[in-house]
């Protein structure tokens, strides 16, 4: 069973900054795309910002030109890095992977992040 463990968040203030890491106990290699997705009270998951096997990344309109996500191979971690922070980022931020050979889906428990003056 692959085990992905969320690092990183806590409370900040509007146009500060946050690093999430979700380190992955297996080889990011094995999955097809990691990446990072979020649920604020009372809506729905949403996707923040992925990166794919061979690199290429995606983002949501919303976080595009604040948040990057990027890899460390050797460490298997996937980090999100989180600046200029809204109060509307606020949530339950969650890290996916999707295995590269069978399309199964893993989550890790999820990390709070507060964006509050």
């Amino acid at each position: 069973q692959v085990q992905l463990v969320e690092s990183g968040g806590g409370l900040v203030q509007p146009g500060g900054s946050l690093r999430l890491s979700c380190a992955s106990s297996r080889s990011v290699f094995s999955f097809y795309a990691m990446g990072w997705y979020r649920q604020a009270p009372g809506k729905q998951r949403e996707l923040v910002a992925s990166i794919l096997n061979g690199g290429s990344t995606n983002y949501a309109n919303s976080v595009k030109g604040r948040f990057t996500i990027s890899r460390d191979n050797d460490k298997n971690i996937v980090y999100l890095q989180m600046n200029s922070l809204k109060p509307e980022d606020t949530a339950v931020y969650y890290c996916r992977a999707v295995e590269l050979i069978d399309n199964r889906e893993h989550w890790g428990q999820g990390i709070q992040v507060t964006v509050s003056s």
